[in-house]
């Protein structure tokens, strides 16, 4: 599936979006399904007599899995099993080859037309406060739910997007909760807490004695998933020789494990998400440009909380409410308090505002209260006299891993770096660019990432 999202006017008073989706469909020519149009809905579509495939031709001149189609970045793919008779596309026998409108399949002596029709679905922000475990009445995540109250139940590929904390992996886990893949696994992979040499082992499994250590044959990632959703987390983190093993897995629906010649395989629905901007990497050569687009099907982005302050009440009696006792009465948040949680940045998002609750309701609770009065909210920051001082280590948050702090702190130094290098040109960034020794569109993104006027 290849989608686009793109705002639209879409007839009524308030603008909406718009998903346009290329689709295809099969035409039965001849034999016992004469007529019948089939809409191909799967990202690995597999034909042939058998009953678990997607479409059945019971046909004595079809063999059990004929044949398959794969969609990629480029349209679908026709594949040829190994079967008996072998797969014709327009009357020339192929291993594989991508389809055109109007062409004929031939299965055995079965014979299908191909009908590509472009899909396209307006969405309005959705009436729902709520999607799964993620909440919220900003405009941005009422369009998030919208959209998920489409795709969820089809099998889309979706690139979340968004900083730390704000919940990606909730998104992931509701569009799946939402899905016909439910009763099947959900897996996590974090492409950024895998160490490099073991990544593809995560992924794909190894046989025993692969590699040092492989003392036993293991499944990976893909295999668990086998018929669920895989979700790969910070997939930006990917290291750059092993993204096209992983293009080749999701175009072929095919993996070898570490150490193995045979394929296997593996039916599954993909989300990946990043908190960089993969778009900017594709331009700096550290991402690959289609494996970036195979997963972009449909591009999601998750809005910072300082973004949508509002929502910082609702959120809050949500994580209240997961955070109390079992058949305790959940605790409320005194006016002061939730004035002190309105007002911060939150640089951790979603995230940090679970920890300063928790913190806030064990520290409430010890005193006797029965509403978070104490927040040990960290002090907002203030610009040190010395632009080259290290932060003062009180600065830090326990709570944070030292990922999480990284991140924060290198948004941080960008931000004020910016600032500082574009104020010494009056804002030329061109000028500022040459002393930086900087690509000049790569400076202007980053003065515009943070808010920051150049010229």
């Amino acid at each position: 599936m290849t989608a686009s999202v793109t705002l639209a006017h879409s007839g009524s008073e308030h603008p909406g979006r718009v998903l346009e989706i290329a689709r295809c469909a099969l035409l039965s020519l001849n034999g016992p399904r004469r007529g019948e149009e089939v809409i191909i809905e799967r990202e690995c579509f597999r034909i042939g007599k058998a009953p678990e495939n997607d479409l059945v031709l019971l046909d004595e001149t079809v063999s059990r899995e004929h044949c398959e189609i794969v969609r990629d970045d480029k349209g679908y793919l026709l594949r040829d099993l190994g079967s008996t008779n072998g797969t014709l596309l327009d009357g020339a026998e192929i291993r594989e080859g991508y389809l055109r409108a109007g062409v004929v399949i031939r299965v055995g002596r079965i014979e299908l037309k191909v009908r590509p029709f472009a899909e396209r679905i307006d969405l309005l922000p959705s009436e729902r406060e709520s999607f799964g475990e993620l909440v919220g009445r900003h405009q941005s995540m009422r369009e998030i739910f919208g959209l998920l109250e489409r795709l969820a139940p089809t099998d889309a590929t979706l690139l979340v997007g968004g900083e730390t904390g704000t919940g990606k992996d909730l998104l992931a886990r509701a569009a799946h909760a939402a899905s016909p893949r439910a009763r099947h696994p959900f897996i996590v992979v974090d492409c950024g807490a895998v160490v490099g040499t073991l990544i593809e082992s995560e992924l794909f499994g190894h046989e025993k004695g692969a590699f040092t250590g492989a003392v036993d044959a293991r499944k990976g990632a893909f295999e668990l998933a086998n018929k669920g959703t895989l979700f790969l987390d910070e997939i930006g983190e990917l290291p750059l020789p092993l993204q096209p093993k992983l293009l080749r897995a999701l175009e072929s629906r095919r993996i070898r494990r570490v150490g193995s010649e045979r394929e296997i395989p593996i039916d599954i629905r993909v989300i990946a998400a990043t908190h960089r901007n993969l778009r900017l990497e594709v331009e700096r050569g550290k991402f690959r440009e289609d494996l970036y687009f195979r997963l972009a099907v449909v591009p999601l982005h998750l809005s910072p909380l300082r973004e949508r302050r509002d929502d910082v009440p609702m959120i809050a009696e949500r994580l209240l409410t997961r955070l109390a006792e079992p058949g305790s009465t959940p605790m409320t948040i005194g006016k002061e308090a939730l004035a002190a949680l309105r007002a911060h940045d939150w640089p951790g998002n979603v995230r940090e505002l679970r920890n300063v609750l928790e913190r806030g309701a064990l520290m409430s609770r010890a005193a006797g209260e029965t509403e978070v009065r104490l927040l040990g909210l960290p002090a907002r920051h203030q610009e040190p006299a010395n632009k080259n001082e290290s932060p003062p280590a009180n600065d830090f948050d326990p709570a944070k891993s030292y990922r999480e702090t990284r991140e924060i702190w290198e948004t941080e130094f960008e931000r004020r770096y910016v600032s500082w290098l574009l104020g010494r040109h009056s804002g030329n960034v061109s000028s500022a660019a040459r002393e930086a020794d900087m690509d000049r569109k790569h400076l202007h993104k980053l003065a515009k990432k943070h808010g920051l006027r150049g010229d």
